[in-house]
This record gives C-alpha cells, sequence and structure tokens, in this order.
C-alpha cells in the first residue's frame, strides 16, 4: 500500500467534527419530515397509508425474499471456508472473553420491542391469526409462537448479521473508520470518499434514526399504558409527548455531564431487571407448563421455518396483503432500518474473532434469548387464555397491545410491584437506546470518529425526540410501523452491496492465503528435497538377504542414442531364471533398460542399473531360496528314520 493510499484512506478521521456532505443532509431530510408531521399531522397520516399500501403491493414480496436471502448468506457464511478469517490483525486475541462476549450479544437482544410486544404479538396471532390459518385453541396458540419466533428469531439476527460482518471485517481486519461506506469498498473502491460513499451514509443515517425513532415511540406507548394501569395518567397523546420529552432530557443530562460510565451500570441493571421480571413470571406461572411450551414452539418453528420464510399469504387477496403490511414487512422493514446500529454496535465487540464464531455468536445467543423471552412472557398469557379464565383477549377478538403486558402481570402475586418494574424497565431502554443511538448517528455524521463531539450527540438526541414525537401525532403505531417500511428500501439495496463486497473481499483473502501457502510449501520443499520434487521416477526395491537394490541410475552418454525407444514405451528384458546347480547367466546375455522418450525437466534421463547388478542381485535371491527351502518328503523308495 502507497502512501497515497494510506493518506486517502485515513482523511475522514482526520477532517473537522463532523462530515457536512452526510450530516447537512441527512438534517434537512429528518427535520423536513418532523416538521411536515407535526404541522400537518392529518395529512402526514393518509400519505403515510397510501405510501404504505403501495410499497406492500409492489414490494412485499421483495421484501420476504430478501430476508430469506439474507438468513442463507448468513449460513453460508457460517459453514463456509471463509469462515476462519479473522476480524481483526492475524494472531490478535478477542477484544472480549466468550463470556463477557455473550452477555454482551444478549444485551444486543433486549431492547424496547421485546418489552412491548412479548406478550401482545403472541395473543394477536392467537386471536386473529394469519389469513389461512385455522383450527382448534390449541393448534392457533402452537401457530402464534411459531409465527413469533419468526419475526424475532434467526432472520432479524441474520439481517444484523450481514451490516455487522461487513463492518467489522471493513474496521477490525482493513483498519478502516466506523462508517457504513467501508462496508462495501471492495466493490465501489475508490467511490467510496465522494459522493456516492455520502449517499450510502446519508441511507444508513435516515433508516437508523427511523428505526430508533420507532423503538421510541413504542416504548412511550407502553409506558403510558403502564401509567394508566397503575392509575396515575391516561395514555393519551399529551402524555405520550411528556414522557418523551422528560425522557429527553434525562439523555441529554447524561451526555452533557459526561456520566457515561453511569450509562453503563444503567444498562447493566435494565438487563438484571428484566431477567428477574423473566424469572419471576416463570416460576410464579405455569413453570411445567412454560418449559415444554418453550421446548415444542422451537420444534414447531423448526419445522416450519421455511414455509413461513417465503410465505407473503398470495391467496388471501386484500387481507393477506394487510396483515401482511401489519407484521411480517413491518418487521423485516424494522430489522433493516435498525441493521445500522445494531450492526456498529456487535462489530465492534467482536474484534478478534472468527468469521464462523462470529456468525452462530450472533445468530444464537440473541435469538435463544429471545426464544426464551416469549416462550416464558407469551407462552403466560397463551396459558390464560387457553387454559385459564382469559381476559385478555376481548369479545371482539382484539388486544391491547400497549397494556397487555401490565393486565398479565396483574394476576401474578405482587403484580402491582412487578408492573412498576416493568415501567421502570421500559423507561431505562428509553434513555439507554436514546443515548446509544445518538452515539451511533453521531459517528455516521462525523466520518466514523470514534469519540464524535457532544454537541452532534445532543443534536441526534433531540431529532430522534422529534421523530418520535411527528410519529406519534401522525398516526401512532401505524405510522411508526410505515416509517420502518419505508426507510428500510432504499437501505436494502445498501445491503445487497454488502453481500457482494463481503463476498468478494473474503474471496480475494482466501486465494491470497492459498497463494501464500503454496509459496512457503514450494520454498520449503525446494531447500530440503530439491527443484524437481515429485518429478523423480519412482524407485524399485528388490529386497533378498541383506540386500537393497535402487533400479536407478543414470545413463551412460554412449549408450542414449541406440537405447531410446518409442515416445511412452518402456523395453525391459528380464535376466532367465536359472534352475538351481546351474551357472549364472553370463552378465553379456543380459540386459535390463527402461528408457523414457521424454526426459526429466531440466535433469538428466535415469536408466536401470548395469547388467553386473542385475546379475549379482538374482544369484543372492537364489541362493537364499535355497538356503531357506523346506525338506522335501521322502518317497516310498527311500526309508524313512
Amino acid at each position: 500500500m502507497t502512501t497515497s493510499d494510506t493518506t486517502q484512506r485515513k482523511e475522514p478521521m482526520t477532517r473537522a467534527a463532523f462530515s457536512r456532505w452526510v450530516f447537512y443532509p441527512s438534517a434537512v431530510i429528518i427535520l423536513g419530515f418532523a416538521a411536515f408531521a407535526i404541522v400537518a399531522p392529518g395529512v402526514a397520516s393518509d400519505l403515510f397509508s397510501t405510501i404504505q399500501r403501495d410499497i406492500i403491493d409492489v414490494f412485499g414480496w421483495y421484501y420476504v425474499l430478501l430476508a430469506a436471502l439474507f438468513v442463507a448468506v448468513a449460513l453460508y457464511f457460517g459453514f463456509s471456508r471463509y469462515g476462519s478469517i479473522t476480524l481483526g490483525k492475524d494472531g490478535e486475541e478477542p477484544q472480549f472473553s466468550r463470556f463477557s462476549w455473550f452477555a454482551l450479544l444478549f444485551a444486543a437482544g433486549m431492547g424496547i420491542g421485546l418489552v412491548f410486544y412479548g406478550v401482545s404479538e403472541p395473543l394477536a396471532h392467537f386471536s386473529s391469526p394469519r389469513p389461512g390459518v385455522t383450527g382448534t385453541s390449541e393448534q392457533l396458540a402452537q401457530s402464534a409462537m411459531a409465527q413469533t419466533f419468526l419475526h424475532w428469531g434467526v432472520h432479524a439476527w441474520s439481517i444484523y448479521i450481514i451490516v455487522g460482518l461487513a463492518i467489522a471485517y471493513a474496521v477490525h481486519r482493513r483498519g478502516r473508520p466506523v462508517s457504513i461506506r467501508y462496508a462495501v469498498e471492495p466493490l465501489l473502491g475508490k467511490h467510496v470518499h465522494g459522493r456516492w460513499g455520502n449517499v450510502i451514509d446519508i441511507t444508513a443515517v435516515v433508516g437508523t434514526l427511523f428505526g430508533i425513532a420507532t423503538s421510541l415511540g413504542l416504548g412511550v406507548l407502553q409506558i403510558s399504558s403502564g401509567l394508566h394501569s397503575a392509575g396515575i395518567a391516561d395514555p393519551d397523546t399529551t402524555t405520550q409527548v411528556i414522557l418523551i420529552v422528560v425522557i429527553t432530557i434525562i439523555t441529554l443530562f447524561s451526555l452533557l455531564t459526561g456520566l457515561a460510565r453511569g450509562m453503563k451500570w444503567l444498562s447493566n441493571i435494565n438487563l438484571a431487571l428484566a431477567g428477574l421480571i423473566l424469572l419471576y413470571v416463570l416460576f410464579s406461572g405455569p413453570t411445567l407448563f412454560l418449559l415444554r411450551e418453550f421446548v415444542q414452539s422451537i420444534g414447531y418453528y423448526i419445522q416450519s421455518f421455511v414455509g413461513l420464510s417465503f410465505n407473503v399469504t398470495a391467496f388471501q387477496g386484500d387481507i393477506g396483503a394487510a396483515w401482511q403490511a401489519s407484521w411480517t414487512t413491518f418487521y423485516w422493514g424494522w430489522w433493516i432500518s435498525w441493521a445500522p446500529f445494531v450492526g456498529i454496535f456487535i462489530a465492534r465487540v467482536s474484534k478478534g474473532r472468527t468469521v464462523r464464531e462470529f456468525v452462530w455468536g450472533v445468530l444464537l445467543v440473541p435469538a435463544a434469548v429471545t426464544f426464551l423471552w416469549f416462550g416464558v412472557m407469551g407462552g403466560s398469557a397463551l396459558y390464560r387464555e387457553v387454559f385459564g379464565e382469559g381476559g385478555l383477549v376481548a369479545a371482539d377478538g382484539s388486544i391491547d397491545y400497549q397494556g397487555s403486558l401490565f393486565q398479565m402481570l396483574e394476576a401474578l402475586p405482587a403484580g402491582s410491584v412487578v408492573t412498576f418494574g416493568a415501567i421502570l424497565l421500559v423507561g431505562i431502554f428509553f434513555v439507554t437506546s436514546s443515548d446509544s443511538g445518538s452515539f451511533v448517528l453521531s459517528m455516521l455524521t462525523s466520518g466514523g470518529d470514534p469519540t464524535p463531539a457532544k454537541w452532534l450527540r445532543v443534536f441526534w438526541a433531540c431529532t430522534t425526540a422529534a421523530v418520535a414525537i411527528a410519529l406519534l401525532l401522525a398516526g401512532g403505531l401505524g405510522a411508526l410501523q410505515t416509517a420502518a417500511i419505508i426507510t428500510a428500501l432504499p437501505f436494502s439495496v445498501v445491503m445487497i452491496m454488502m453481500i457482494i463486497s463481503t463476498f468478494e473481499a473474503f474471496s480475494k483473502e482466501h486465494h491470497a492465503y492459498l497463494r501464500a501457502t503454496r509459496q512457503e510449501f514450494v520454498e520449503h520443499v525446494s531447500d530440503h528435497v530439491g527443484d524437481h520434487y515429485g518429478l523423480e521416477p519412482s524407485t524399485v526395491e528388490f529386497e533378498g538377504p541383506k540386500t537393497l537394490i535402487k533400479w536407478r541410475r543414470k545413463r551412460k552418454p554412449d549408450a542414449q542414442a541406440g537405447r531410446r525407444g518409442t515416445a511412452g514405451t518402456a523395453t525391459v528384458a528380464a535376466p532367465p531364471t536359472p534352475a538351481i546347480g546351474e551357472p549364472v547367466v553370463a552378465e553379456d546375455q543380459v540386459a535390463a533398460t527402461i528408457i523414457s522418450d521424454e526426459p526429466t525437466d531440466g535433469g538428466p534421463a535415469y536408466e536401470s542399473l548395469h547388467t553386473e547388478e542385475i546379475v549379482a542381485a538374482h544369484t543372492a535371491v537364489t541362493e537364499y531360496d535355497q538356503a531357506n527351502a523346506p525338506e522335501a518328503p521322502p518317497t516310498e523308495d527311500e526309508p524313512r528314520t
């Protein structure tokens, strides 16, 4: 690598506090959207509904097919010959121990969405199953768990693997800044430093912000419902806006006062709180049923995996399209919008891991945690509906998405205490998500600077809050879902470019490794064997008593012309076998010649030993046979001893 290449590669890291060609366009797009939704919420709501319907009609199949492709690519990387590539320099040890790494991946698997949909989604699929799904209540409950696992399992984390693996390779292996553009550098080359790189980063910034804003909006909806369950406040828009403002002020306080260590402790406390709530629900509810249901649901999910992965409700008409928009397509769009945020996180904590470790760790650990959460929380709600007193599903089949969690917790012993813990859990998730989201957005708009300026983080924290408020005013949950689907569409193209770039980078490195290994092998053999290894003729060994004959010797120059035969043939005249006691055949009567028309490459031609050595070897073998021959049995005429 030349000096100019190094300078060009590191140029974004040495610029000013931010990358203006990424920051300004992103800010204009996002703030313009927020202003439009706040000023004209009715018009914005109608526009969102129209856009969502058009995208689902035209691109619904595309989202489903793309998510299945991401799963296939992730599995290929996990099983392929590229699995031994290190996401770091050669010989570099992992930054975190395996246990700490798993803990960080576990943290990445937890979030506001998991708390929001932990109870409500299995109930929704049970009360209003996917069009075309019928059966008894038990069968519908089993189908509901499998559908929930589909939305939150392997597909979601395969999407994160595509982005995280490309970023980890670019940052840790190639030494690039933490920026999305460098994940497609093998495909675009030097163009990542120009307008194409700016467009890619802008797409990532807009998608990430709307993905985070969607999560924050869901969190506020649930907090307001929890406060209503506790009799503190009504779950209206005013309460939700006040909650966003208050929680954003807490986030800004941590940013401006530098309480980074406090945020880490807060995040750890939140994970512990989530674990305590999970264990409480498990052991205070139908424990044995939940454990059995958890295992059975995993098996049913694996059994139905392929069919569910490609299901687009094509034969269910408008009802199927509407269901697809509210669930599967929304989820795939939401995960794609979240992919830059989560991808950067898992890439940063995976330094020193191999590709195979990265794929299987990210794919299995968070998915297992997610399945356990839904198995316990959703399983408890389904048990109450199928075998218990019910009450979580209304008479018309509707459910309270925001309040179903608190309704289920209130039926448990000390339910009010657990309800307060759930409200606190969602609130802390809001703060930590806003804090980490503003940090990632600041890095993306500062050329990959790992320590972006505080004013950038404050700006993105406030902007995220403004977008969340705008989405709530423009239609609540439906607007949040529409925003995720819309912003995922352009970034999905970037993800396809990431796949191509990662394949190209891994292929080039693998071929370079093979060439280097071959060259090392050639040098080793040349030093210890010679330049013509593998080209010498085979050695024929003739074993007798203490005799080892090697049938190889340089051909005499004066005999080459008369002894050369046809190409590719060998002429052998073997000495006749003398009877026992007869004299050995004279050496001028024996000729044994092995002649090749093609001499060895660069080396002398070879033929067999001279006649006198053949005769000596034959004599030795004959004497050996005579000495070791068994005595013949006496004939009838001979006397027996």
